[in-house]
């Protein structure tokens, strides 16, 4: 009896220490630039306000989407979102705008708007995705 508890104990402990060593492994992995599944980051952002009352900002997001997910916005910050949301040009269903904002699509769907009450207007246009 008492050498099938100390079996059992040991067979707990290399668990424990395989479990361990799985995690160390992983924290590394993320700490390497690996995105957590399901989660976006900007990794640039550039702001021009040379033209009076008016700000362009181009940004870049990585995201490490689910199967079935691409890199989309979700209130004014990357996100991943359903894929055939952006195939079919559907932005606002993604609710790419602020709380207190309306979307609003472009005439030819290149993009939306997002309107505040205060008369505020904000155009997004996503850039095609570059082959790789």
């Amino acid at each position: 009896m008492q050498s099938g508890a100390k079996t059992l104990s040991a067979g707990g402990g290399a668990s424990l220490c395989c479990l361990l060593l799985l995690w160390l492994i992983y924290s590394h992995l993320l700490r390497e630039g690996q995105l957590a599944v399901g989660t976006c980051e900007i990794v640039m952002l550039n702001r021009d306000s040379s033209v009076p009352r008016r700000t362009i900002a181009r940004q870049t997001a990585r995201c490490a989407c689910r199967r079935g997910q691409i890199a989309g916005t979700t209130r004014a910050r990357p996100a991943c979102v359903d894929a055939r949301i952006v195939r079919s040009r559907q932005w606002c269903e993604m609710a790419p705008c602020l709380e207190g904002e309306v979307c609003s699509y472009l005439f030819n769907r290149s993009g939306w708007t997002c309107t505040r009450g205060s008369g505020r207007i904000k155009t997004v246009t996503p850039l095609p995705k570059e082959p790789s």
